[in-house]
């Protein structure tokens, strides 16, 4: 099994600022927060790089499969990033994997991933990827095999 642990695995990197409220009664953020950070880098590539208008666009993409697996405790204030690359392509769908990193690190704190199936915003059926977003994925698509 390929892993995405190091910060060289990652193609598109975004800030995140920490809240408050990210912090569970432990003192390090919530697990259900890291899935919004996944949620959050995935849509800002694909509507900055792929010019996904997630308002209006007639495909959509589904998150149909996720998970995240947890190596080093992160706690509000600490400044974090997010880091994503593609690691298949389908004809519907994508699986991205997604890496949260101290500010500069090196090593991955939490890594997970996501899988999107591409729709019909009419009629929730699969469709094929649009080429645009196809050609924007493949521009961070690993190299790795799993």
């Amino acid at each position: 099994m390929v892993t995405y642990k190091k910060r060289k695995d990652y193609f598109y990197f975004n800030d995140i600022s920490t809240r408050w409220m990210d912090n569970d009664v432990y003192g390090h953020i919530n697990n259900v927060n890291y899935y919004s950070y996944f949620d959050s880098i995935v849509n800002k590539y694909l509507i900055e790089e792929g010019g996904l208008n997630i308002n209006q666009d007639p495909v959509v993409g589904f998150v149909v499969a996720s998970n995240c697996d947890y190596f080093a405790p992160l706690s509000y204030p600490e400044k974090l990033e997010s880091a994503l690359v593609v690691s298949k392509i389908g004809n519907s769908s994508v699986e991205y994997k997604i890496g949260i990193f101290k500010k500069d690190s090196v090593d991955v704190s939490a890594a997970g991933g996501f899988t999107h199936v591409f729709v019909s915003r009419k009629t929730g059926k699969s469709v094929s990827i649009p080429t645009h977003l196809k050609n924007t994925l493949s521009n961070i698509h690993s190299t790795k095999i799993e």
